[in-house]
């Protein structure tokens, strides 16, 4: 009896102590638990980052502002009309530049037309006849887009913040809207809008010059930039932009209108806005003209 008391002594203890360790092991497994470091959220591409911020300024020390303005608020668009250029040209508030040779600046602007649909199409040989075989249609293309810069763009900001403010013709706004379905991929998206800036700066509507914009003192900076011939009407929007080190300091906008003016500005509200008896008058037209001119003829023969 008293071994097999203590036998029953011996299984009642280690019982207990299996529960104890049992009820003891929660704690601890929640506090490792809550010990070990949470899961890391996978990176953001570097493509979706926004550029790193400019640190703040000392104490007491006032931030650079940059101030602009264009040579022509309005340009008037005629039958005459063979081109202009627009000059940009600026200030910068609380200037640190010891002088105009120095970069110590670097000076970005931006003229940017309005956005239109655009639809660009490639060709393929077929039976030896060259033929449309895929389209891709884009909206918010820039009818016009000129960069002017102190220095080259890669050197004069960050890749980040030029993605970010689309600033060059690689990052120009392009954003497909049909075409993409049919199996279109990535490659053949960029080789779409790789053509469409190419045909663009062969019209000389994407224009881009490195050291375009010049200072002419320590805070004072001007740039000349041509508008061609057949630039669309429209306005345009001017960005210049401040930066140092890569980073940057200030931005400011402004607009510029083209717009229509005499003869060609009411043939064009009246198409638009009258377009049937617009086709009425063009075809009275046509034909008054071809019997005036059958009449001369005529006379002139006899």
């Amino acid at each position: 009896m008293g071994l097999l008391s203590a036998a029953k002594a011996r299984s009642l203890g280690g019982a207990m102590l299996a529960l104890a360790m049992l009820v003891l092991d929660v704690p601890l497994a929640d506090a490792q638990r809550r010990s070990r470091p949470a899961p890391s959220s996978p990176e953001t591409p570097a493509a979706r980052l926004p550029a790193p911020p400019m640190p703040p300024p000392p104490p007491g020390e006032v931030r650079e502002t940059v101030q602009a303005d264009v040579s022509a608020r309005s340009v008037a668009i005629t039958s005459s009309f063979t081109g202009t250029e627009i000059v940009v040209f600026g200030a910068v508030d609380n200037s640190k530049q010891p002088s105009a040779e120095s970069g110590y600046y670097d000076v970005v602007i931006v003229l940017e037309g309005a956005p239109q649909r655009l639809v660009s199409r490639r060709k393929s040989n077929i039976a030896g006849m060259w033929l449309n075989t895929q389209s891709l249609t884009f909206e918010s293309v820039p009818s016009y887009y000129a960069i002017v810069s102190t220095r080259p763009l890669e050197d004069a900001a960050h890749p980040l913040l030029l993605r970010e403010h689309d600033i060059g013709f690689e990052r120009v706004r392009m954003t497909p809207i049909r075409g993409w379905e049919t199996g279109v991929t990535t490659a053949d998206i960029g080789d779409f809008k790789s053509s469409v800036v190419r045909l663009k700066k062969r019209d000389g509507l994407y224009i881009e010059q490195e050291y375009g914009v010049v200072f002419i003192g320590r805070s004072l900076f001007r740039a000349s930039i041509d508008l061609p011939a057949n630039v669309p009407v429209g306005p345009l929007e001017a960005r210049v932009y401040l930066l140092h080190n890569e980073q940057l300091l200030s931005t400011y906008k402004t607009r510029v209108a083209l717009d229509r003016e005499g003869l060609e500005r009411v043939l064009y509200a009246f198409a638009f806005g009258q377009p049937v008896l617009y086709g009425i008058f063009t075809v009275a037209l046509a034909v008054g003209a071809g019997l005036l001119a059958s009449t001369m003829f005529g006379r002139a023969s006899h």
